[in-house]
């Protein structure tokens, strides 16, 4: 597959659909028969919400399958102990930079200064459940139900204790990794084959959305929606930047080159889990991470890594906060960074919900939780950017990692086709 010649397809379909989309919103034809009920809200919506599941079917599979094969290949519970510490910490790490360089911009602009609050808002946010509920909900009772209902940590979970247990099993062990193995490649060619209808899903999705918005939408939270673009662009082209440089000792330059078709169907999808099956197999493929590395550390980011969710957090509370003229303090802030970046662990991958941990997060500060209503209506373009940071920020993870291990493929890296 010539991937240069896909990404261009994808950004087209982006660029064009998105396009046709907001015409059909401005001109509001979204009430004709033929135009709204039967080609934007039937045959298009149809035809995003069909790729988008197709995406989500590899998810589980993926997952289950790469970690497993990952896991085994980890030589000993000692080695993968140290790469599962070191990932943590650095998802850790970089969520929290993330939502300190959130809180700081934001003060600095001031996004929320002389809002008038309309009164009416709602939102109704889910309950977020105790601590100890989410760590319990950690560990599967049932690793079928698991993975029936998605629940991704719970599936990593399985995959870590059986992967572990393949090492340990002899030669049933090796035989059964061996089946494994055959079954990642199978999965991996599954990918490249959906990978081909990207550019059709992606304008049908592209239609929906600006059918839904508009660029009007943009527009009416101006101040709110470029504060949040200004700190996903200074951790996207800082914060990785030197980490790539730095830690990994490559060119940032040819390592976004390789992520682009990634950051697209990012960008299209809002979903890192969705777009897990592209992340895994650039990682790989043609950044250098060797799959022993790259196996464990990207699903696990998927699931726990999400630095531009932290960020739109960052920035909400401190645009609520003024909106609502509350003063939450220093210990306000510390308390946001600290609850944004715990709630970052096992937030679902999928789109909007960083709206429902931001709820939590308003909620630790004494803020109230209707000022959502404010920024939901822009969320969704900006749910889009902030995915491209979340997953770029697994595959610098994952590059941090694979050379902290000797484990980094300079020549794949140097010698990959650029997108």
């Amino acid at each position: 597959m010539d991937r240069s010649k896909l990404t261009k397809q994808i950004l087209i379909a982006m660029v064009v659909g998105f396009s046709i989309g907001a015409l059909v919103h401005g001109l509001n034809l979204g009430t004709n028969a033929l135009i709204g009920e039967f080609l934007v809200d039937g045959l298009f919506s149809l035809g995003g919400q069909i790729f988008i599941k197709t995406l989500k079917l590899l998810v589980v599979p993926l997952v289950f399958v790469s970690l497993v094969c990952g896991a085994s290949s980890l030589a000993g519970g000692q080695n993968m102990g140290r790469i599962g510490l070191k990932t943590v910490a650095l998802y850790l790490a970089t969520t929290a930079i993330a939502i300190t360089l959130a809180l700081t911009v934001a003060n600095v602009v001031n996004p929320g200064v002389g809002i008038n609050m309309a009164e009416g808002m709602t939102f109704a946010a889910k309950e977020a459940p105790p601590l100890t509920k989410v760590l319990l909900d950690i560990f599967p009772s049932n690793p079928i139900a698991a993975m029936a209902e998605g629940n991704m940590l719970q599936v990593i979970v399985f995959a870590l204790l059986l992967g572990t247990a393949l090492t340990r099993a002899g030669d049933a062990g090796l035989a059964l990794k061996a089946s494994f193995d055959r079954w990642n490649e199978v999965v991996m060619t599954l990918v490249m084959m959906l990978m081909r209808a990207a550019p059709a899903g992606v304008f049908c999705l592209m239609i929906t959305l600006g059918a839904q918005l508009g660029f009007s939408a943009i527009l009416d939270l101006l101040a709110y929606f470029l504060c949040v673009l200004l700190v996903l662009g200074l951790h996207f082209f800082i914060t990785y930047p030197l980490l790539i440089k730095w830690l990994v000792n490559v060119s940032p330059v040819l390592f976004y080159q390789h992520m682009t078709p990634v950051m697209a169907f990012a960008f299209s999808t809002s979903s890192s889990g969705a777009t897990l099956p592209v992340t895994l197999e650039t990682v790989e493929k043609r950044i250098g991470v060797r799959n022993e590395i790259a196996s464990f550390v990207v699903p696990v980011g998927a699931t726990i890594n999400m630095d531009g969710t932290a960020i739109m957090q960052g920035v909400a509370t401190v645009f609520i906060a003024q909106a609502f003229n509350v003063d939450i303090g220093l210990t306000g802030y510390l308390m946001v960074i600290l609850t944004a970046t715990m709630a970052s662990v096992g937030t679902a991958a999928v789109p909007g919900v960083g709206l429902i941990t931001l709820a939590l997060v308003l909620t630790q500060v004494g803020l109230p939780v209707e000022g959502i209503a404010l920024i939901i209506g822009v969320d969704r373009l900006l749910d889009m950017t902030r995915t491209v940071v979340n997953v770029v920020g697994d595959a610098t993870v994952a590059s941090v990692v694979a050379r902290s291990e000797g484990q980094f493929d300079d020549q794949r890296f140097q010698t990959s086709p650029r997108a």
